[in-house]
């Protein structure tokens, strides 16, 4: 079996049109002699349909009673016939999908034409015979050349379907070549901007160890554990107490308890944040103990109810901070920890490098939300590519079975520019 030739994709028009010239330009011919023809029988049925409606006004205009009622039927027919005729446009090329559509529509009109002259011919008889007879020669004519039209269609006009299927076939090539080296340039841009934000990252993650690092925001860094670690014992400390907290806040607040506003505040303030709330009391802890006090008195006065062992529990607490003073040293650590912590805060160094900090975590976090939307990106153009490979190998192939099919000889594709 001999190599196939190889043709560029920019040539193939030009080669493909020189190869099939021989088999279609008789063809488009034909096409072209038949398209004269429908318009000669469509001016000829005008003609004989116009002639119907002159004689018929004619008579019309002799006002005769035998004749008026079938004139003006007549009159009506020939003004539908030709109404209909007009809205019929014959194309000028032989380009096959509008030929299609246009035998389609004359198909259509055809119908068209036979159902006025069925329904409109008893309605006029016996009058006008010679124009009828004349219409239905011309009608004849027009059914018999469309039934041709049909015929050459369907048969032998085929092989230039196949010719402009393969030239469209080219323009889809071409396009999806164009599409994939797009689609490749935009490959490139967004993997350059990934390589470029994963640097920028990597730089801004530098910054932040750096500043992280300095001994000031060190110190604070342990100050803060230090209180983390000192809020979960005070959590600790009270955990029996929570359940009795939140019903002594709802019996104030429906008037059942009566509680001083201060203790109120301070009694939002040990549910919300512990930690605060005992490093901020007094120290000894007295607005806690009023608290308790108030508690435990309302506990024992039967408003505030609870299971015996979570009332167990919250009593041996009770008991254990007022009579025990169970929370001096752990008030004593915390207002230490809240207070080295406040004084951090207001050095000028410290807040310096915190707004740095936020300034550079903030960065980061655009970064890395940026870089997660390009690598996305990057990866739904790789897919992107893949198909668009796919899709030009399929229709080069499918170009090269068009191109065998019509000139009966092997030829290879050349896609590169």
């Amino acid at each position: 079996m001999s190599q196939p030739s190889q043709i560029q994709l920019s040539d193939v028009k030009e080669w493909l049109n020189r190869e099939t010239a021989p088999l279609l330009r008789p063809l488009r011919d034909k096409a072209q002699n038949l398209l004269r023809e429908v318009k000669v029988r469509i001016d000829d049925t005008t003609q004989s349909s116009q002639r119907i409606f002159e004689n018929s006004h004619g008579e019309m205009d002799k006002n005769s009673p035998k004749t008026y009622r079938f004139a003006r039927n007549a009159n009506k027919f020939a003004q539908n016939l030709t109404d209909t005729m007009k809205a019929v446009t014959v194309p000028d090329d032989s380009d096959y999908e509008k030929l299609q559509a246009f035998c389609g529509d004359l198909e259509k009109t055809c119908a068209s034409l036979e159902q006025l002259r069925r329904g409109a011919y008893p309605y006029i008889s016996p009058y006008f015979i010679f124009d009828r007879r004349r219409l239905d020669v011309s009608l004849k004519r027009l059914y018999d050349i469309t039934r041709e039209l049909r015929s050459f269609l369907t048969t032998k006009y085929t092989k230039a379907k196949t010719v402009d299927d393969a030239y469209s076939q080219v323009d889809k090539l071409i396009q999806t070549i164009n599409e994939t080296k797009q689609n490749q340039q935009n490959t490139k841009l967004t993997e350059e901007r990934e390589r470029i934000l994963e640097k920028e990252i990597a730089e801004t993650q530098q910054k932040i160890a750096q500043i992280a690092a300095k001994a000031e925001l060190n110190q604070l860094i342990k100050v803060n554990q230090r209180a983390e670690e000192l809020s979960e014992n005070v959590k600790h400390s009270l955990r029996h107490l929570q359940k009795p907290f939140y019903k002594l806040q709802s019996l104030a607040r429906t008037s059942n308890v009566a509680i001083p506003l201060d203790e109120m505040n301070k009694l939002g303030d040990y549910l919300n944040d512990p930690f605060s709330a005992l490093a901020t009391d007094e120290d000894g802890y007295s607005t806690l103990k009023s608290i308790l006090k108030r508690l435990d008195a309302t506990i024992a006065q039967g408003k505030l109810k609870l299971k015996s062992t979570r009332l167990r529990k919250a009593q041996d607490q009770i008991n254990s901070i007022l009579s025990k003073e169970s929370l001096v040293q752990l008030q004593t650590n915390c207002k230490e920890a809240l207070a080295q912590r406040k004084q951090l805060l207001t050095s000028e160094i410290i807040t310096s490098l915190q707004s740095q900090l936020t300034q550079l975590q903030d960065q980061l976090k655009g970064l890395q939300k940026e870089n997660e939307f390009v690598s996305s990106k990057t990866k739904m153009l790789e897919n992107e590519q893949g198909k668009l490979r796919e899709r030009t190998e399929h229709l080069g192939k499918e170009l090269e079975k068009s191109i065998f099919q019509l000139t009966n000889k092997n030829v290879k594709i050349a896609l590169a520019a």
